[in-house]
């Protein structure tokens, strides 16, 4: 296979490479009859690239003899950190680069690449590929029922918002409107987390097909490469999705290009969550409500070992309040000489906290220090004592004749 690219091809195809560079860390290229496709997949499989040339695209495009042609195409596989650095610099290829040549040399299972630059410099690099079979994603996007389709500066502007380690976010479509989200797993940031979303309008939208209520999330980081190209070439990106845990499919098509991005998407019960802090906890995903439904179970527990007829107040902090009001109204009325240590035992059996159990028997000391058979009030701590000069006028008081 042999083709030559020139002036700002030589750029297109550099952006391309940077592309799927996000992908994943090796290039498959593939030589057809219908064009040159670069492609890549991340190492989870789940995110896959292509980028289809036809041969109107390139100067001089031909797969080699007559009976290779017929025959089937190798297709190379190269190491992306061999091939990324013969196009980082864009810039300079645009300055100096105006003609490039790619060939493949079976036989010595090489790739060349020739880079003619101005005054006479010819760069060549050889680079060996290993053949493998053709990469190819399995995805039927016109079984999507819901379909965007935007020019690529509306979408880059919506991502621009976006911080550049967000690694996910969530894609919302309704009849009125199409909504983007930051996503976080579950955790306790919460408050350290700048939560941004951004709707659009469907009258916004090139092509607006509405098939369901959906909520998908996906990688943004594999994304961001391939809105970089289509926005340099002014070019319309169509999305086709369906429901969470199916793939989203990002393309875009032109007389000499098509360009294929095809994401995994979190399943339901993971693309709803941090990313949606106003929903209630009744419509949070499993993932999220497992430490809820440990705390609501706790809270049941809780509830049921209050005394009946015990009046309980919501809090903030999720702990039981207790009426005292309402407290009152169940302990003992009777003048007995038990009466107080019936309170004492009430208040101890009652579901507070050592803290205000023992606040309580204090309370109650101070009313039934003498009556208390047990001794239990005289172990208590005294919280407050007589100083001296309170003794001495305590003394003088009962020496003074009463009035």
């Amino acid at each position: 296979m042999k083709c030559v690219l020139e002036g700002n091809c030589v750029k297109a195809f550099g952006k391309a490479i940077h592309a799927l560079s996000r992908i994943g860390d090796e290039l498959w290229l593939d030589p057809m009859v219908k064009g040159l496709a670069l492609r890549s997949v991340n190492s989870a499989h789940t995110a896959y690239a292509c980028f289809l040339f036809s041969p109107l695209f390139f100067q001089h495009y031909s797969l080699g003899s007559g009976s290779e042609q017929g025959s089937e195409t190798t297709t190379c596989k190269l190491v992306m950190k061999s091939v990324l650095p013969l196009f980082r610099c864009l810039g300079s290829i645009e300055r100096n680069v105006e003609r490039c040549q790619i060939s493949i040399s079976i036989p010595n299972d090489r790739v060349v690449i020739q880079f003619f630059c101005r005054h006479g410099i010819t760069k060549t690099h050889s680079l060996h590929f290993q053949e493998s079979e053709a990469l190819q994603a399995v995805f039927d996007s016109h079984l999507c029922p819901n379909v965007l389709k935007a020019p690529a500066r509306l979408l880059g502007d919506m991502v621009m918002h976006f911080p550049l380690c967000q690694e996910e976010i969530t894609l919302s479509m309704t009849p009125l409107r199409v909504s983007l989200r930051n996503y976080y797993e579950g955790g306790n940031d919460h408050m350290k987390t700048m939560y941004t979303e951004m709707s659009l309008h469907p009258d916004e939208f090139d092509y607006f097909q509405f098939g369901g209520d959906s909520d998908i999330t996906f990688c943004l980081k594999e994304l961001r490469g391939f809105l970089s190209f289509a926005e340099s070439h002014c070019l319309s990106v169509s999305i086709h999705f369906s429901a969470p845990g199916k793939p989203v499919c990002f393309s875009v098509e032109d007389m000499v290009l098509q360009a294929t991005v095809v994401l995994a998407t979190l399943i339901d019960c993971e693309s709803r969550g941090p990313s949606q802090p106003t929903e209630t906890s009744g419509q949070t995903s499993p993932r999220c409500a497992a430490v809820p439904v440990g705390s609501c179970e706790a809270d049941t527990k809780k509830a049921q070992d209050i005394p009946a007829g015990m009046e309980v107040i919501a809090s903030s902090q999720g702990s039981p309040i207790f009426n005292p009001a309402s407290l009152m109204q169940h302990l003992p009325q009777t003048d007995g000489p038990h009466t107080l240590s019936v309170h004492d035992e009430a208040c101890a059996n009652a579901n507070t906290t050592p803290a205000s159990s023992l606040i309580c028997s204090l309370l109650f000391r101070a009313l039934s220090s003498e009556q208390d058979d047990d001794g239990f009030a005289s172990r208590l701590p005294v919280l407050a004592c007589y100083s001296d000069i309170e003794e001495d006028m305590d003394q003088e008081r009962t020496r003074s004749p009463s009035l």
